[in-house]
């Protein structure tokens, strides 16, 4: 349970106001991560306002902000005179970078895989001067830094160069999701590479993969993702 969030009397109104805020979306965040875990069904009540406000330690304003927030996100419904109702959701209730956090490796790297596959080949289509400019430069980038042992450096251009990849692609959607995919590869990245061994490793696949893509080869652009996301595990 998730108990005293904060306190709840501040002098100021304006701080007094940025807190309750604070605190309702904490709360918010709390009740959201329960209902994606399935501790509440669909169709089920929620626990009523002084339970909650026992349960997380907060006042009935806040109790009533967090739920509006729910409530405007389409995760419960609050039927007047009855209760709180946890809605029922056709995808996945937890927002996408709230529900990467808690993906494990194998599940990032798989699902990795299949977008950057794809993400290659629309690029090797849809690239641009400026976008083979782009890549180029983060690829040396990654060299450079990989050459030199640093880590951060190596996996800062890496991560930089598969975006660029994705921007290429001209899918809008594809790039917005693989960057979202980003930040959760680069925290993987940074938990398993204590060296920059994997780095120098891949390099000569990095280079073909730019080739097959300034070549406008799909089918050998798919072909190197494969193998590059392979070995990155």
């Amino acid at each position: 349970m998730m108990k005293n969030i904060g306190q709840h009397q501040p002098a100021d109104a304006t701080r007094h106001f940025l807190q309750r805020h604070s605190l309702a979306d904490a709360v918010a965040s709390k009740l959201q991560q329960q209902l994606s875990l399935g501790e509440y069904q669909p169709g089920q009540k929620l626990p009523s306002e002084p339970e909650l406000m026992a349960q997380f330690g907060v006042g009935r304003s806040t109790i009533r902000e967090a739920v509006r927030i729910l409530a405007n996100s389409g995760l419960v419904k609050v039927r007047q005179g009855s209760g709180t109702y946890v809605e029922s959701q056709a995808g996945i209730a937890e927002p996408l970078p709230q529900r990467l956090r808690r993906a494990g490796a194998e599940d990032l790297d798989e699902v990795r895989q299949l977008l950057e596959m794809k993400i290659a080949e629309r690029a090797a289509l849809h690239r641009s001067k400026k976008d083979i400019d782009k890549m180029k430069t983060l690829l040396k980038k990654r060299d450079t830094a990989a050459q030199a042992g640093n880590v951060a450096a190596a996996i800062e251009a890496d991560i930089g160069f598969h975006i660029a990849i994705a921007v290429a692609s001209g899918n809008d959607i594809l790039a917005d999701l693989y960057k979202t995919f980003a930040e959760h590869i680069a925290r993987h990245f940074r938990q398993v590479h204590a060296t920059t061994e994997a780095f120098l490793r891949t390099q000569h696949l990095h280079e073909t993969l730019l080739k097959s893509i300034i070549d406008q080869d799909p089918k050998k652009a798919w072909q190197y993702v494969a193998r590059i996301t392979d070995r990155k595990k």
